[in-house]
């Protein structure tokens, strides 16, 4: 029972810094460098004076979250903290290009295949379009908005060759700015 409830309790830490650092660090009264990181003992502050929490939130215990998380969403570097991926934040954080895998995944609701057809992938409130490493990501990813995702192979090898710019959001994440519909092909 109590084990449960760390659980529940270590979800509504990570939910909480994901907001901070991907959307609204304004609020804590932090501001992200251009690589989006933000000193961590600020961030502690911040997050205490904001949420109270009981026993005060620590550097160990972001640590512990991390390490018991199945996706690697923060990094801690140099006494510095970022979100890895996700941002909404107004302006674009910097991140360095990277070659990608040749294949990369992309899950989705059926409803927005049509405009992805005409449209391509684009980062829809984000600043980058998300893609994933393997199929199960990116079907747990599209299954946020459709019991029965579509699951869109990637052509990242060509897209790349052609000028497309990807980069790296963790070992399961990828980044671009946008994807043309040319390098999707529908594989569920």
């Amino acid at each position: 029972m109590q084990e449960r409830k760390d659980k529940r309790n270590d979800v509504f830490i990570s939910k909480k810094m994901s907001y901070c650092l991907r959307h609204n660090p304004d609020k804590y009264g932090l501001q992200l460098d251009e690589y989006g990181f933000v000193d961590l003992q600020d961030f502690l502050k911040a997050m205490n004076r904001m949420h109270h929490f009981q026993p005060k939130l620590t550097e160990m215990k972001i640590r512990e979250i991390m390490q018991a998380s199945d996706k690697v969403r923060f990094e801690i570097k140099n006494g510095k903290i970022c979100a890895l991926y996700g941002h909404s934040v107004p302006g674009i954080i910097k991140r360095q290009k990277a070659t990608p895998p040749d294949v990369l995944y992309h899950g989705t609701a059926h409803r927005f295949l049509a405009s992805i057809e005409k449209e391509g992938l684009l980062p829809m409130g984000r600043q980058y379009v998300h893609l994933s490493t393997d199929i199960a990501m990116a079907e747990s990813v599209g299954k946020r908005r459709d019991q029965q995702p579509a699951i869109l192979m990637v052509d990242a090898k060509q897209a790349h060759a052609d000028g497309i710019d990807f980069y790296v959001g963790n070992d399961e994440v990828w980044l671009c700015d946008q994807m043309p519909s040319k390098y999707l092909h529908q594989i569920k």
